[in-house]
């Protein structure tokens, strides 16, 4: 007779037996022989499964047990398989074409398509099954590939040839570019929280980087009327069951077919207007519930698309319960090129394990997304085990060689070879663009500007230099750019060869991430404007070649400090003490290149432009800035290197308190100013495109001694090019209505996002953007002035704009300015 404690031993390791893991794959072909790529794989009555490859591979681990496992693809019968799973297996599958009936319905001519009035059906249900769940949790499995599928060999004297056999490409400049995959749980509640967590990332090539794959940016609800993809198309795509899509819409009924006892019509969508945000394909809807059961959808570059000349869309859904139906796959599928490169590729969602009933607390979704360190470092053996979809033969090759390449360039020779080659010094470097030395393995990074930015022209100074360094410190990661832990030290020195002035200054910054603090001083030349509203060449530009001299400028030795950080979410607060001695200065320099008729140089006084009058009398100053601001939103992404805190959908509203201290350092100002601002950029307007708008007021208490220094300055413009920014004026003098009494300012934008010039012929390929600018300002002396803007923006942020300027007595300016959104 068996010991006690070995029949527990037997019975347990039985147990084990019988509950591990088995594995069932094989491919997916059609009726020729041809492989079906990313068909799906489900398990009947649940929401597990998978998806074939690109090359109708597929793979699913189950415990062992029984099964009947679904076999799908749009565009094929569905394929079922009863499997008594025992130990691992392969199943290949044949899945013919679907046979869509159509014969049970007679189109007689001249009547409406069947389609139709199912589609009605549809956008009737439509918000029903928008708002079906308030709230749901899922696994999902993302992969990410893009190809570079035809390269040249130069491109603007890049060496594209090197560039891409380094990056472990083949001798064509063809070859995988991005391969990644990510696992992650998401979290849904009404109307639109999203938290999402990623549990594992791999990305080809890389030990360290995380992948971009993101369940959050990759979902896709054409339960909305409109899917809005930032970047992809400046105007909302319409759904083909919107509201309002029998607007946009052409459709057709193909037939029915009958699945799992469900009957689906198949309806073919085109969009009535070929240059329309809209898809063409395939929808399948269910009779009787009118849901959609899948969908195959796209949209092509006559749709005015940027990026890209053909985004492709899949979707399949799956049902979690009795009236719920939820995506178990998307697919986006993209082709395009430019200037010679061919690019191509997809990203897939694989969604399992729904819970529509979760218990979540509202608090979680203040993070949007959470990404701890280690997640990028499970070895093979996890993936061969996690992954839905198999890998290719090429896949798997690229996994291979970038592993080797990621390993060689993480290790310090070939990091100092790397650095060794781009620290190159060359004079054309240092005269167009500066030079930049990098030691990426200790992270750190030194600059030096460009000799031709930093030498100009101006009346004060005559010809002039401004040249600065700065060596920076990176402190959590081996790229600056993600570093939030950093040391910078940075230093400038100039002079002027009309006025003999030197100047010079330096300082330090510090950050830990939320908090940065810097410190500097020195001596130096600068604008009497704060907000510095004409750059140094354009003034340049202006001077030598026009004889007009816009930019008015004074000398200042001070000693400044500033810290900022972020006190919670969205609430911001900055602060800053400066000392300055001030000096007016008079103009020493009268050389132009030409001298056009009626355009002289004019003082450097802008309220007595006729005469070199001292603005002001030489003073000392001591201020103390004070600045908070708030967005009324905490949401954040959680990296191993901190937060990102996200903007918000709402306006941020700001508070600032500027103070002038008498007699403290020999200080001669005595004042306060105190001032507010709310802002929001980009609103969105649906198909009439995006609103943004800046209103700002302020006024100066106590004003027992200031000058013109410390006056509320306005982002004025009185040359062709100018900076666009939402609290910018278009025709402003630069210096004339500054204040220092009170002032009001308002801005509103509106970018009609191509609504207009998408309806034109020929004009519709240049995918303009309408403009439509107000500007408004008030000060005691201006009384009201309005700036009315219209004109034409790019994809590329260049924009055309026609202004026209009025106050109390009409129109008293107009002129075209050509501006650069960002």
């Amino acid at each position: 007779m068996k010991s006690p404690l070995l029949l527990a031993f037997i019975l347990f390791f039985s147990l084990k037996l019988s509950a591990q893991d088995a594995t069932i794959s094989g491919k997916i072909t059609a009726e020729d022989g041809k492989p079906i790529p990313f068909a799906t794989v489900y398990i009947k009555n649940t929401t597990k499964g998978t998806s074939a490859n690109s090359e109708g591979e597929y793979s699913i681990n189950l415990k062992t047990g029984t099964y009947e496992l679904q076999f799908k693809a749009i565009g094929y019968r569905q394929e079922s398989r009863k499997v008594e799973l025992k130990t691992s297996q392969s199943i290949s599958v044949v899945l013919k074409n679907e046979d869509y009936q159509i014969k049970e319905v007679t189109v007689r001519a001249g009547s409406e398509d069947p389609a139709y009035a199912i589609i009605r059906k549809a956008i009737k249900k439509r918000k029903g099954y928008l708002n079906a769940v308030n709230s749901y949790t899922a696994e999902v499995y993302i992969k990410g590939l893009q190809k570079l599928l035809a390269a040249p060999k130069k491109f603007l004297m890049f060496d594209v040839q090197k560039a891409t056999r380094e990056a472990g490409l083949d001798s064509n400049r063809t070859g995988i570019v991005y391969l990644s995959e990510s696992q992650s749980k998401l979290s849904f509640m009404r109307p639109d929280d999203i938290h999402e967590e990623i549990i594992s990332s791999k990305v080809s090539g890389s030990n360290r980087a995380f992948s971009f794959n993101r369940a959050s940016d990759l979902r896709v609800n054409f339960y909305e009327n409109t899917q809005v993809w930032e970047g992809l198309s400046n105007r909302p795509l319409v759904s083909p069951i919107a509201d309002n899509a029998l607007f946009y819409y052409r459709y057709q009924w193909m037939g029915i077919s009958i699945e799992n006892g469900e009957t689906i019509n198949k309806i073919k969508v085109t969009p009535r207007r070929e240059h329309d945000p809209c898809f063409s394909g395939y929808i399948y809807i269910l009779e009787d519930s009118w849901r959609l059961q899948s969908l195959g959808l796209s949209i092509t570059k006559k749709s005015n698309i940027n990026f890209v000349d053909t985004l492709k869309v899949n979707q399949e859904f799956v049902p979690v319960s009795n009236d719920v139906w939820m995506p178990s796959s998307i697919k986006f599928e993209f082709t395009g090129g430019l200037f010679g490169f061919r690019i191509g590729g997809y990203f897939i969602s694989i969604y399992k394990d729904y819970d529509i009933n979760p218990t979540l607390d509202k608090k979680q979704f203040a993070e949007v997304l959470r990404i701890t360190k280690g997640v990028n470092k499970k070895d093979s053996a996890f993936w061969e085990q996690q992954r839905p979809i198999p890998l290719t033969l090429e896949e798997k090759t690229d996994y291979t060689k970038k592993a080797v390449l990621a390993a060689k360039r993480e290790s310090k020779p070939y990091l100092d070879s790397l650095d060794k080659e781009n620290n190159k010094v060359s004079f054309t470097k240092l005269l167009l663009s500066g030079y930049n030395h990098r030691n990426r393995y200790k992270n750190e990074y030194y600059k030096f500007n460009s000799i031709i930015n930093s030498v100009y022209y101006n009346t004060v100074q005559g010809l002039a230099l401004d040249y600065g360094a700065s060596y920076t410190k990176g402190l959590d990661s081996l790229n600056r750019f993600l570093s939030t832990k950093y040391y910078s030290v940075y230093g400038r020195a100039g002079y002027g060869f009309a006025n003999h002035i030197f100047t010079g200054s330096g300082g330090i910054t510090l950050s830990n991430g939320p908090v940065t603090f810097n410190i500097n001083g020195g001596s130096d030349v600068v604008d009497l404007n704060n907000r510095q509203p004409i750059t140094r060449f354009m003034n340049t530009a202006y001077s030598l070649l026009n004889r007009e001299n816009f930019q008015k400028l004074y000398q200042k030795q001070y000693v400044s400090a500033s810290l900022s950080t972020r006190i919670s979410g969205g609430w911001l607060a900055s602060g800053s003490m400066e000392w300055a001695d001030r000096i007016w200065l008079p103009n020493t320099a009268y050389y132009s290149l030409f001298h056009p008729k009626g355009n002289e140089f004019t003082s450097n006084n802008p309220l007595n432009p006729a005469v070199d009058a001292p603005l002001f009398p030489q003073n000392q100053s001591f201020k103390l800035s004070l600045r908070t601001s708030y967005d009324f939103s905490n949401k954040y992404e959680t990296y191993p290197t901190g937060r990102r805190y996200l903007p918000s959908k709402y306006p941020t509203i700001g508070f600032n308190v500027t103070k002038g201290f008498k007699n403290i350092l020999g200080s001669d100002v005595d004042y306060t100013l105190l001032s507010a601002d709310i802002s929001k950029s980009d609103i969105p307007m649906g198909f009439y495109g995006k609103t943004s708008f800046y209103v700002g007021a302020g006024k100066f208490f106590n004003a027992n001694s200031l000058f013109y220094t410390d006056y509320k300055h306005f982002s004025g413009n009185r040359v062709l090019f100018y900076d666009s920014g939402i609290n910018h004026f278009m025709l402003l003098d630069y210096y004339r209505y500054s204040t220092g009494d009170k002032y009001l300012e308002g801005h509103l934008e509106h970018n009609f996002s191509g609504f207009i010039t998408n309806k034109i012929p020929l004009i519709r390929k240049l995918k303009l953007q309408e403009i439509f600018d107000v500007n408004y300002l008030y000060t005691p002396a201006l009384k009201h002035y309005t700036e009315l803007g219209f004109g034409l923006q790019t994809n590329t942020g260049i924009r055309v704009m026609y202004g026209m300027a009025f106050n109390q007595g009409g129109k008293v300016d107009n002129a075209l300015r050509i501006g650069v959104s960002f």
